[in-house]
């Protein structure tokens, strides 16, 4: 009898992402196999959900309902729906959507094989929502879903009460892990031929406030930084109210930490900024900036902000495009504000009429757009060494090109170098040509190859299986692309980063 087939939608922000890792390990080390890529369906489907944007239930039911008439011609398919709109609509998915077998929230996602398996005996419905963490996530097995790069969860929850943001009350109270926990699983991900980490929590650099050490983000840093074999580390979300001195200093004196930094603006107006509950103002983000340009001359700042937020006026609107021509973002992940059920602002007075809400957002894009344009222009000339990604450029076949990340995270396009040494994972040293707002561009040769221990560990994911002997079924599952920091990623850099 065949194993089981299952996949995994992710639908939301980078804890998203490497929750689903975590989902697709645990299914695999219940006997599941990964249906391959193209395939007409999966005998479990699991639906990873967000519940930071306004249209976030109706997607997840339509995407459901599209599923009514295959789990009708495929006997004992079954449909799981995890995440944070289980998480905050616990019974009301199945009463909506009957059809579905198992509901998990955010603190159990441990007990999917176990509930999917209770739900085949009972043939009934298994919903299953816990009030706190169970088990931290990083002690789960996991699929990664890159070779060479991986996020490293350093803690979970959030303490902060943004009244536009539901996140803390699905995710719960900020939990960190141990240092040395963290160290140990950054060292394995090495041996296994990772070269770059991201470090990830809902407000990443808060960390310490559960055990006590307002420093132990920096130092974490540092002590990252020493893990021989690590060549990147990135961190995000972090929140201007904890970005402090110590923090700048540790990524200007670690070499391996990125001159690169997303730190979410959300307004540029105290006014609104007060109603938002965020606990700091234009001029202290303002001044992060300007101390983080004095220590990384050539540090590549990102932010998130929302437009429209109730009771924003034109001179608070105002306020946020002064805040981007001061700050010169390298990328901005712009929103037009979401009412979400269950937040403060859902019922605050001046919810904002949708046209000029979307007059405002296109101002904002359009000046943004001229500053990122602006501000990659600035790398044309320089050299740069590029970490060769797997699925980064959607035109590369068409083009005979790669793609990869440089050092601040800019998207570069280069010309494929010839012989085809170049692996995801290794570095290509390559000359910046040409800039536009979105991506860089390497026209030329590359300058050098350099292959890695990181290319091999891909090269070993993704041959072929060696031939086996008949009547055994043993094969690979698909490998996909790391979902780090692309360029139009409103899931990735705006749901619960957001905070």
């Amino acid at each position: 009898m065949s194993a089981r087939t299952y996949e995994v939608r992710t639908y939301g922000c980078q804890m998203n992402v490497h929750d689903s890792e975590r989902l697709s390990g645990l299914l695999e080390g219940a006997g599941y196999v990964r249906a391959p890529a193209g395939s007409d369906g999966a005998d479990v489907v699991v639906f990873n959900t967000c519940a930071v944007r306004e249209n976030a239930d109706n997607r997840l039911y339509g995407n459901l309902g599209q599923l009514v008439p295959k789990k009708a011609a495929r006997p004992g398919m079954q449909i799981a729906v995890g995440g944070c709109l289980a998480q905050k609509d616990r019974d009301t998915i199945v009463k909506r959507a009957p059809w579905v077998d198992v509901v998990f929230g955010t603190h159990n996602i441990g007990q999917l094989p176990v509930l999917l398996e209770r739900a085949r005996i009972a043939e009934e419905a298994q919903v299953e929502i816990v009030e706190s963490l169970e088990t931290f996530p990083s002690t789960l097995p996991s699929r990664r879903e890159s070779a060479y790069a991986a996020w490293v969860a350093i803690s979970v929850g959030c303490n902060n009460t943004c009244t536009f943001c539901i996140v803390p009350a699905l995710r719960g109270k900020e939990k960190d892990r141990r240092p040395g926990d963290v160290l140990a699983e950054v060292e394995a991900l090495v041996a296994e031929g990772v070269i770059e980490v991201t470090l990830l929590g809902q407000n990443v650099n808060a960390y310490g406030s559960d055990i006590g050490d307002r420093e132990a983000f920096g130092k974490l840093l540092r002590a990252t930084g020493a893990v021989e074999g690590l060549e990147r580390i990135r961190f995000t979300s972090p929140h201007p109210r904890d970005f402090t001195d110590d923090v700048i200093a540790a990524m200007a004196e670690t070499p391996t930490v990125m001159h690169q930094l997303h730190m979410p603006l959300q307004s540029g107006s105290d006014r609104v900024l007060k109603a938002m509950r965020r606990s700091y103002r234009q001029d202290r983000y303002l001044g992060i900036i300007e101390k983080v340009r004095a220590a990384m001359p050539d540090s590549a700042i990102t932010t998130d902000i929302i437009v429209g937020f109730p009771g924003e006026t034109e001179e608070d609107f105002a306020q946020t495009l002064h805040v981007v021509r001061e700050a010169r973002f390298a990328q901005a992940f712009t929103f037009q504000y979401s009412k979400r059920p269950g937040t403060p602002a859902a019922d605050m007075e001046g919810q904002i009429p949708k046209a000029v809400v979307q007059e405002r957002y296109e101002r904002l894009v359009a000046l943004q757009e001229e500053i990122s344009w602006e501000q990659n222009k600035t790398q044309v000339g320089r050299t740069l060494e590029v970490l060769v990604a797997e699925g980064e450029g959607r035109k590369d076949d068409a083009t005979r090109r790669l793609s990869g990340r440089a050092p601040d995270n800019r998207l570069v396009h280069f010309e494929r170098p010839e012989g085809g040494q170049a692996r995801p994972g290794d570095m290509v040293t390559v000359e910046i040509t040409y800039a536009a707002p979105h991506h860089l561009l390497a026209e030329r040769p590359a300058l050098s190859v350099r292959r890695t221990r990181a290319g091999d560990a891909w090269e070993r994911r993704t041959a072929a299986p060696a031939p086996q002997p008949a009547g055994v079924m043993l094969g690979l599952p698909t490998i996909g692309a790391p979902a780090a920091g692309a360029a139009v990623p409103a899931a990735a850099a705006g749901g619960c980063s957001a905070c």
